[in-house]
């Protein structure tokens, strides 16, 4: 163990830790295109007080935002095999629930977690739009599907996506708890590398400077984007 900072162990942790970018985009990815309809469909029934569905939507919210990831990832990952492995021998299915890709966990407990994010996002975005916009939609004959796609969403998205953006970033930081389920990476390739010689402040070091670059990306991305969609500010507002 080195008194100093190992530069060449820093350089070649660098790349190691990198390579588990791919496995934290797939999570970020999957989870963002099952949370941004659940969340959009959830608020809606929100903001109309449809009975059962938007009482269920905001003890939903309440638990996911009252609980942390860590917490919401080790229920998942212990109930889930149990509840299957019940439905499977009930059902005469032979298939070994302990050898299923941790992945699929991932996808369930962040794609839930940021679904209750978005929820309270598409909410308030939603508030923003005129109903007086919705009506003379409907009045020139457009369905409520047509009015959503073409004048409601649009608007909805310039409010939403700065706050997007940040559940965005969230969850991409959050995949560093992969490593609770076993899953390669950033976090844990870089573990791994540090346990032979011990050398966790670069590691660690690895790990912030992979996750602050993708986050910058991401960043950039989205405020690209977001000035794509400056044509409906003027509506929005």
């Amino acid at each position: 163990m080195s008194d100093g900072l190992d530069f060449e162990f820093l350089i070649d942790t660098f790349f190691v830790a990198l390579s588990g970018v791919p496995i934290a985009l797939l999570i970020t990815v999957v989870s963002m295109l099952i949370a941004l309809p659940l969340g959009f469909l959830l608020a809606l029934t929100r903001i109309n007080k449809i009975p059962v569905l938007n009482r269920f939507a905001q003890v939903y919210v309440s638990f996911v935002r009252g609980t942390p990831v860590i917490v919401q990832i080790f229920i998942i990952y212990n109930s889930v095999p149990l509840l299957l492995s019940s439905i499977f021998k009930e059902y005469g299915i032979n298939i070994n629930v302990y050898e299923i890709n941790p992945i699929w966990y991932a996808f369930i407990v962040f794609s839930l977690n940021t679904t209750a994010i978005l929820i309270e996002v598409f909410r308030s975005s939603i508030s923003t739009v005129s109903k007086g916009q919705l009506e003379a939609a409907q009045s020139v004959g457009l369905t409520n599907v047509q009015a959503f796609r073409r004048i409601i969403i649009p608007q909805t998205l310039v409010v939403a996506l700065p706050n997007i953006c940040t559940a965005t970033v969230n969850l991409i930081k959050a995949t560093s708890l992969g490593y609770a389920l076993s899953l390669h990476e950033i976090t844990l390739r870089a573990q791994v590398a540090a346990n032979a010689s011990y050398n966790y402040v670069e590691a660690y070091l690895d790990i912030f400077i992979v996750y602050l670059i993708i986050c910058s990306l991401v960043e950039y991305l989205f405020k690209v984007y977001e000035k794509r969609l400056t044509k409906y500010k003027a509506a929005a507002a």
